[in-house]
């Protein structure tokens, strides 16, 4: 394929067996007005959705504590008269916060039943919508079991709020408590060319308890698209404090970029793209959803998921060094 091309609709996957069929892309939502900073080439995220809906790219990810409660917000008004055509995440059970001086930090977990029942709830209301197609637990909160927390949610399918649950970042363990509650259809976690945790772990568990692995951050939040070799982060933008992006680590992290290009320049690609199927190469039962704020951009995701890597390119890839600097 030429990854620089168009095309006119996205190849699907089936989301989990008997589930929903969703475009082998996903849309990961949270960037377009959180985390991320503000951008001078940023779209209208309603533009932006509804280019994703026009090519297929129907699996929409957000969650209330991104804004927080703006994101969903905004994708409500996106999904407007076309909510037929998106299978719809969102997530509760992560609380915003700040430090001392007013700056965001990373939120806090809370799994208690009573605050989830009051979050989906919201949600729904923010959204625009009778019901969710996949409801998360954000995070595992310390404080409480995972039973309590799943059960809760248990209910939200039961009355007909959410038609599925899911999970973030759960360890094997985790998991197995919270099947035991009540089926997991999705987990979501980070999984890309430089962060590989899962692979061995809650990707295999995924693949033997017929659940989607959704991939967040697939393009390591920007990085491995090879557009921040001079990139200045500002004070609102998340990775401004991030680890893998401070300045030695940054310089020691091209390496892994330099490789993905050089995949790209193979196939007449881009480096996004190559990033893209290197996720989509780790399993069948695997979505990545990457965000994005510009209506082209989306396209060039979408059609990463035509681009077919070698054997030899996925040893190479597999092959780099790993990343300098933790993923928090």
């Amino acid at each position: 394929m030429s990854g620089k091309g168009n095309i006119e609709r996205i190849a699907t996957r089936r989301l989990w067996p008997g589930g929903p069929e969703v475009g082998a892309i996903g849309l990961g939502c949270m960037g377009m007005t959180w985390a991320y900073g503000t951008s001078d080439d940023a779209e209208d995220p309603r533009d932006v959705i509804g280019k994703a809906l026009d090519l297929g790219v129907n699996l929409l990810d957000t969650a209330d504590v991104y804004g927080p409660f703006t994101n969903e917000e905004t994708v409500g008004k996106a999904i407007a008269g076309r909510r037929e055509e998106v299978v719809l995440a969102t997530k509760g059970g992560n609380v915003a916060r700040t430090t001392a001086d007013g700056a965001p930090a990373l939120p806090v977990p809370d799994g208690r039943p009573e605050h989830l029942r009051a979050a989906i709830d919201a949600s729904l209301r923010r959204l625009g919508v009778e019901h969710v197609d996949l409801y998360y637990l954000h995070r595992p909160d310390p404080d409480v079991p995972v039973e309590d927390s799943i059960g809760a949610m248990a209910e939200m399918v039961a009355a007909g709020k959410a038609l599925a649950l899911g999970v973030s970042e759960f360890t094997l363990e985790q998991l197995d408590r919270a099947q035991a509650v009540h089926p997991i259809k999705a987990v979501q976690s980070e999984l890309s060319v430089w962060t590989r945790d899962h692979l061995a772990t809650s990707l295999d568990w995924c693949a033997r308890h017929d659940a989607a692995f959704v991939a967040y951050a697939p393009l390591g939040r920007g990085f491995l698209t090879g557009r921040f070799r001079n990139a200045a982060f500002g004070e609102d933008d998340y990775r401004s404090r991030n680890p893998r992006f401070q300045q030695e680590n940054l310089k020691a992290n091209f390496a892994i970029v330099d490789k993905i290009e050089e995949v790209a320049a193979r196939h007449g690609a881009t480096a996004a793209q190559v990033a893209l199927a290197w996720t989509l190469a780790q399993g069948d039962h695997v979505v990545p959803i990457p965000g994005s704020r510009r209506r082209s951009r989306v396209a060039e995701n979408a059609a990463a998921a035509c681009l077919r890597l070698t054997p030899d390119d996925l040893a190479e890839l597999d092959a780099v060094q790993g990343p300098a600097g933790a993923r928090y």
